[in-house]
């Protein structure tokens, strides 16, 4: 397995992780399509979305792969008036990373992030490794305590 920068600095950080490979296909990458392939519970897999605040800026909201972002609850969160929605060819070049790899750990820049409050029903998480096929599998409390997310109501 190739070792990504993400392993690179939960190792740096010394936080335990698990990293789970899948095949990539690339005519569905779908969070949903990865918990299937990696067998496990689709609630405990995270999608790493980036949103843009009108007054806020750039920020991350992780989430569960089957649900969907809500732009008002976003915006309360960040204390913002709007949010919308990163236009995909702005991803590699605000974060680093491509859509389908995108993670919450080792973006260029450091983001306020938000954990939708449902990762706390989970023991461990899964998050992108920061490539398409690899994800990284940890507590939502070391994933939160590195990133520095808060904890809100997402969906």
């Amino acid at each position: 397995m190739v070792k990504t920068n993400v392993m690179r600095l939960l190792d740096a950080a010394k936080i335990a992780y698990e990293a789970k490979e899948y095949p990539v296909d690339e005519n569905d990458l779908s969070g949903s399509h990865a918990a299937d392939l990696m067998g496990v519970d689709h609630g405990s897999v995270f999608k790493t979305l980036v949103l843009r605040g009108e007054k806020t800026g750039y920020m991350v909201c992780c989430i569960p792969v089957d649900g969907e972002v809500d732009l008002k609850k976003a915006a309360r969160a960040a204390g913002d008036k709007k949010v919308e929605m990163l236009p995909m060819k702005e991803l590699l070049p605000v974060t680093g990373y491509v859509r389908g790899g995108c993670s919450p750990i080792g973006m260029k820049k450091r983001f306020p992030t938000y954990l939708d409050r449902s990762a706390g029903e989970y023991e461990k998480i899964a998050v992108s490794a920061g490539m398409r096929g690899v994800q990284v599998i940890l507590s939502p409390a070391d994933l939160g305590r590195y990133v520095g997310a808060e904890m809100a109501d997402l969906m």
